[in-house]
């Protein structure tokens, strides 16, 4: 096994990373950076510990008995980021186990109150009948069809529904084109209008990045290649008509867990993972590796916290999470 990337690195953190007050970073670490299978007993373990230790235990103590977090209407905005849409990303993120009862209780209001029955998409209003159709917006379907596989719902016809509409309307183009005028392109300009939505293009990757590579219909390695081409072909954060200049300033500074949002780590990981390795991602790997610490650490630039049901690290100290996914992105990129 290679280890070219820890060569950049000031200092190796891996051992913080495996400490156990973590047990969802500690799993991560075991897994994808050493290597170790799911069949080993310290594995088994640090998942049975993301149940018991940490954020997880008590994101899901403030779960209501029917499924949801807070009001039940109030599942995306009212309450955003206490809300269900907004824990089933954080508790996809943070590893936990989709056979808890709990989980999958919540993975079916989702589906029962969020997605569109016609379309398949999710929308951030509907009721116990399903999600508006208006209100269908693409970030929110690449969230939630990614935290749905996450949980074990790839072969739910549900799901696959989902799936088809990414597909079908996600756009990759770079305002290059004249934007289509149907549904659902007729609302939310910034969402589906005339230039793609980066955090579209990117939910819609990081969804299709967990279909398993053997199960990606070819239609499915169609769209990841357009997708992914869109953003090599900005470089993941910069303006694609001049790469001197930054897209998003607010795309430098690393966070955990990003919600709907993306940073230019969150993209680099993304690419690295559906297996493209292309010259056009050097300004964000040298990105990552200029912003370690002397410790080889990453901080928390960004954060959603004190919006949250229960807090994620501290804003302006070393973060076990941003550490790992730079590990992940340099690992990719440089192994």
């Amino acid at each position: 096994m290679t280890e070219n990337y820890l060569r950049v690195l000031k200092a190796d953190p891996t051992q913080w990373l495996l400490e156990a007050d973590n047990p969802s970073v500690r799993h991560f670490a075991l897994t994808e950076l050493l290597g170790e299978p799911q069949s080993r007993p310290s594995v088994k373990r640090s998942k049975r510990d993301i149940m018991r230790v940490g954020p997880v235990p008590l994101i899901l103590f403030k779960q209501q008995p029917e499924g949801y977090w807070e009001s039940a209407e109030n599942f995306y905005v009212g309450t955003k980021y206490k809300g269900t849409v907004w824990q089933l990303i954080v508790l996809a993120e943070l590893g936990v186990d989709g056979e808890d009862p709990r989980i999958q209780k919540a993975c079916e209001f989702v589906l029962d109150w969020s997605q569109d029955q016609e379309s398949g998409g999710f929308a951030y209003r509907g009721s116990a009948g399903g999600g508006l159709r208006a209100g269908v917006i693409p970030c929110l379907t690449g969230s939630m069809v990614w935290s749905l596989i996450r949980f074990g719902y790839l072969d739910d016809i549900r799901v696959r529904k989902a799936i088809e509409l990414m597909m079908t309307y996600q756009r990759t183009d770079d305002a290059d084109k004249r934007a289509p005028s149907a549904w659902p392109y007729e609302r939310f300009e910034q969402c589906w209008g005339k230039h793609s939505c980066h955090m579209g293009v990117v939910r819609t990757l990081k969804a299709l990045a967990e279909v398993p590579p053997h199960r990606r219909s070819q239609s499915m390695k169609a769209v990841i290649e357009l997708g992914a081409e869109y953003l090599l072909k900005h470089h993941l954060h910069k303006r694609s008509h001049d790469l001197s200049q930054v897209a998003k300033p607010a795309w430098l500074k690393f966070g955990f867990p990003l919600m709907w949002n993306t940073d230019a780590l969150d993209m680099l990981g993304l690419i690295l993972k559906l297996g493209f390795r292309d010259e056009r991602l050097r300004d964000a790997v040298d990105l990552v590796i200029s912003k370690q610490d002397g410790n080889g650490m990453w901080s928390l630039e960004t954060t959603f916290n004190g919006r949250f049901q229960v807090n994620i690290e501290r804003k302006g100290r070393p973060s076990k999470w941003v550490t790992l996914n730079a590990l992940r992105a340099l690992k990719g990129f440089l192994d």
